[in-house]
């Protein structure tokens, strides 16, 4: 099993360096920490009193993996859900905030849990996922948030004609969104490439 750090170090890998897409709401970002997120946590990284675009492209891996760990793992208690849930509500958390979390949280209801849909993990939410566990085995309740997840995008990009390239390359395969949710679903889970074009067929 993984350790949080080595799965902060796989954010910061899969995510890659300076980016601005104009398209990405998050606007600047490096190693998929944004300019919004370095402001909110007043990272002046260039010392000149404002936290811009600059800042961004200072940003080390290293102090990458400890933003993951202090503020998308710890702070919003993901450590204290399930292991086998873990590695893919972080990677999600990081990915979509919140919402990461209300994936969850409506996934447990669908199995029989009653919780309210709110994007925090309190008591409750962590007794829920141990119980859906002790209910589905650890493996499938990991792959069953991680096909939430996947339609979660799959939604996200049917709203957000901008957002599609992010879930279907240009040759009309399976895009970065789907493609991420996917390694934390097991191969048995994963969309064939026929399954993912049906899928977005309806895409102009």
């Amino acid at each position: 099993m993984q350790s949080a750090e080595q799965i902060a170090a796989g954010i910061v890998a899969r995510e890659g360096g300076y980016v601005n897409d104009p398209d990405d709401p998050g606007g600047a970002t490096k190693h998929g920490v944004t300019l919004a997120t370095m402001r909110r946590l007043g990272l002046d990284l260039t010392g000149d009193g404002r936290v811009t675009a600059a800042d961004v492209r200072k940003l080390t891996q290293a102090q990458a993996v400890e933003i993951y760990l202090d503020h998308y793992y710890r702070a919003p208690k993901i450590d204290q859900l399930p292991q086998g849930l873990r590695a893919s509500v972080f990677d999600m958390q990081v990915n979509a905030g919140s919402n990461a979390v209300r994936i969850l949280q409506r996934l447990l209801n669908q199995m029989g849990q009653d919780l309210q849909v709110d994007g925090a993990i309190g008591p409750q939410t962590i007794r829920a996922a141990f119980a859906a566990e002790a209910m589905a085995a650890p493996e499938l309740l990991a792959d069953a948030y991680g096909i939430a997840r996947r339609n979660y995008y799959y939604a996200l990009a049917d709203a957000r004609p901008a957002s599609r390239k992010y879930a279907r390359r240009r040759d009309g395969g399976k895009g970065g969104w789907i493609l991420r949710a996917e390694e934390f679903i097991s191969p048995r889970f994963h969309l064939s490439e026929a399954q993912h074009k049906a899928r977005v067929a309806a895409w102009a």
